[in-house]
């Protein structure tokens, strides 16, 4: 048998690469021991719909991560375009991303970002290791939209996401 062996890729080219794949940015919120846990991602997918499952890719060793799973539940706060200072105060790597904030807290218990477009609380389902992530599928127990614009994230910077055939919404008006 002969193996193959992949090329080396560069991981800063994959990052550049991947880069150009538009995302969309969310607040993962979780509570373990009475400590609130937060951290904004964009590596997020829909799994299922019957059931209803998603994953999320944490970085391995995050602290969100660590809590949603000893905790075993955590939601997914989808962010409307309106809420890039959110994302910037809970992507910050060893702050208290809730000094300050008023807490809201989802049916189960776990703390929500307020008028986010979307609420998905989750029931930890599995977690899988795969190179320097931590891969966690909820169960979707409960969700919650709104309308709105969402916050889009693309090469490496926040984006606005337009829908086709639709002018822009002129808030300011």
């Amino acid at each position: 048998m002969v193996t193959m062996t992949a090329p080396l890729v560069d991981p800063m080219a994959m990052r550049q690469a991947m880069g150009r794949f538009a995302t969309g940015v969310a607040v993962i919120t979780t509570e373990h021991d009475g400590i609130p846990h937060g951290m904004t991602v964009n590596s997020l997918t829909s799994v299922s719909l019957d059931p209803p499952l998603l994953l999320v890719c944490f970085n391995h060793g995050a602290r969100t991560a660590e809590a949603a799973v000893a905790a075993g539940r955590f939601v997914v706060n989808v962010l409307s375009r309106r809420q890039q200072a959110i994302a910037l105060r809970f992507a910050a790597r060893g702050e208290d991303h809730f000094a300050g904030l008023e807490l809201e807290y989802a049916e189960h218990r776990v703390p929500v970002v307020p008028k986010a477009l979307a609420h998905l609380e989750c029931d930890v389902e599995r977690v899988v290791e795969a190179g320097d992530h931590t891969i966690v599928f909820g169960a979707v127990i409960g969700l919650d939209t709104r309308d709105g614009e969402p916050l889009g994230f693309f090469g490496g910077k926040f984006s606005d996401v337009q829908q086709h055939g639709h002018e822009p919404e002129h808030w300011f008006f």
